[in-house]
């Protein structure tokens, strides 16, 4: 897991890829038990854009982010987009930050993915 110690991973889309939305949350949610399962973890995952409806409490992935969390994984909501798709208040894991807080952790991070 060292090599993955400072690793952020991107989600900007509610589930991953474009095209039909039961087929990106199912990738999303493959991805991310793969993820958990292959303990290969990233330092932080930030959810901005429609990213943030996977945190939502209800949410096909939440469970499985909840896991990933509880690993040591910082979720990181951006603020604007929860106030954006009203959902300050469903937020069922993670933590809200804001826009600096993703740019300092980008700049911070020897690699960054996007998906």
């Amino acid at each position: 897991m060292e090599q993955n110690k400072n690793t952020l991973i991107q989600f900007n889309n509610y589930g991953m890829g474009h095209g039909d939305e039961a087929l990106a949350l199912k990738l999303a949610g493959n991805y991310f038990q793969l993820l958990m399962d292959d303990d290969r973890l990233p330092k932080i995952i930030t959810f901005y854009n429609a990213g943030v409806k996977l945190l939502h409490e209800d949410s096909p992935v939440v469970k499985v982010l909840k896991e990933i969390e509880s690993k040591g994984v910082v979720l990181l909501a951006c603020k604007t987009c929860l106030n954006y798709y009203n959902m300050q208040d469903q937020l069922a894991v993670g933590v809200p930050g804001t826009m600096m807080d993703i740019i300092t952790l980008q700049a911070n991070a020897t690699k960054v993915i996007t998906i």
